[in-house]
């Protein structure tokens, strides 16, 4: 999965700093979003909150305002969007630096948190395009077709895109839904950002998408450590979103697609399950479960490529095994306490509740299914083999599988491993076409 889950995985089986943030690390990158996010809705009381006795004195609300809405665009022009923070820790300090698009030029936004986690430092300097310049080249060049959306949720909006190709429309149009964690609407993991390579490469075939920040990554401080469910995290998001999505001027109601990757896979058939009018649904890396089991065999395959003796391995693997048992016989109506992995017990309870398949059966919607075969965390073998048996002989769905391509449809190493997700690179051309020709062939639905 594209997740905090798999990072905790990483922490737990000694993985390197660039694998894995930290407890201070997030607790600075969880500062450092939410300072950014106060600004962007010109909130400058919120955004002093984290800062230190003597920031709160340099540096009060009324001159936060004037820097950001008087002094950065006379310099640099008007404010477009952030991307992916990266987290440096030295010695007892740590970093949170931000690249800022703004429509003269890039700057950083630079957060130091000192060793209780408050904010010692804020500042902007001048930056430069993230290392993903090949794929922030594509989107600039299709800017004036990308547009700001809001879904709605129970915590409050979502920021979102549509991105819409050249021409007056109305187009069909493909909600993506992304995997587990806090993933913004890029789907970001690394340099990388499969879900804007999706958007484009949608557009250019004549295909609007939305995409958008899922609800724990824009709240994720007010639902830490509160109990929460699958469908709250991805479903009940996607179901507004499609509904959104259809009632815009530009898109052709009657061709809506749902699009996961990997648990937005998972949920898809959940997805179109609530919104029955859709015209297809697309899973990319889709499991077929999402528990303790498969948590366990990323562990150990992660464990392996670190030469971990499988004693050891054993040993570091035993709380998930006892948390897999302890959920085996669980009652939802009364979930263990606690948390695992990052998420409350009732969260693994509502996913073990839940069977990918055999609600897919029950879809009328046709469906294409894709998976790369270097894919380590939803495996040939262990996922896609059962979406093949279960509908081999089924005319309404399409399989695929690309050899050599990760779980993000990119070039995989060999051996596969987490090391890909910081290798830049772009969601293969061919998986791009097949979508594409794919959503294009599928008739309009009643």
């Amino acid at each position: 999965m594209l997740s905090r889950t798999l990072f905790s995985i990483a922490i737990a089986l000694g993985a390197t700093a660039a694998q894995a943030d930290t407890a201070q690390q997030q607790l600075c990158r969880a500062h450092s979003n939410d300072i950014l996010q106060a600004l962007q809705k010109h909130d400058y009381a919120a955004t002093t909150a984290h800062l230190d006795a003597r920031m709160r004195t340099a540096l009060d609300p009324n001159k936060l305002r004037q820097t950001w809405e008087q002094m950065l665009p006379q310099k640099f022009g008007a404010y477009d969007h952030a991307t992916e923070t990266r987290v440096q820790s030295n010695g007892t300090a740590t970093v949170a630096e931000t690249p800022l698009h703004f429509a003269n030029g890039w700057l950083s936004m630079r957060v130091s948190c000192d060793a209780t986690g408050e904010v010692s430092g804020l500042f902007f300097a001048r930056g430069q395009a993230p290392s993903d310049s090949t794929t922030q080249a594509a989107m600039d060049t299709t800017a004036a077709n990308e547009h700001s959306m809001e879904i709605t949720s129970p915590l409050g909006p979502l920021p979102g895109t549509l991105t819409l190709p050249s021409g007056k429309g109305p187009f069909p149009a493909v909600l993506l839904v992304a995997g587990s964690g806090p993933n913004d609407r890029d789907e970001t993991i690394g340099p990388n950002k499969p879900f804007r390579d999706l958007a484009q490469g949608l557009a250019a075939a004549g295909i609007a998408s939305l995409r958008y920040d899922k609800r724990t990554h824009t709240y994720g401080a007010q639902i830490a450590g509160k109990p929460i469910t699958v469908d709250e995290e991805v479903t009940d998001d996607a179901v507004t979103a499609l509904q959104l999505l259809g009632q815009q001027s530009q898109i052709d109601p009657h061709r809506l697609f749902v699009l996961g990757h990997s648990l937005g896979g998972l949920m898809a058939p959940r997805i179109a399950q609530r919104q029955t009018r859709l015209a297809g649904v697309i899973l990319l890396a889709a499991p077929v479960n999402f528990g303790m089991d498969t948590i366990l065999r990323q562990s150990r395959h992660i464990g392996r490529l670190k030469g971990i003796p499988a004693q050891e391995l054993d040993t570091k693997l035993a709380p998930i095994v006892a948390a897999r048992d302890t959920l085996a016989h669980a009652d939802p109506a009364h979930p263990p306490t606690g948390m695992l992995l990052g998420a409350p017990m009732n969260y693994w309870l509502s996913l073990r509740a839940y069977d990918p398949v055999t609600v897919a059966k029950t879809l009328h919607a046709p469906m294409l299914i894709l998976q790369g075969d270097s894919d380590y965390q939803v495996t040939p073998s262990d996922d896609y083999a059962h979406w093949k048996v279960a509908f081999a002989h089924d005319p309404r769905v399409q399989m695929h599988d690309y050899p050599g391509l990760s779980h993000l449809f990119m070039p995989a190493g060999t051996p596969p491993g987490p090391a890909d997700y910081e290798r830049p690179g772009h969601v293969d051309a061919k998986v791009l076409r097949d979508i594409s020709t794919w959503v294009i062939e599928q008739p309009a639905a009643p």
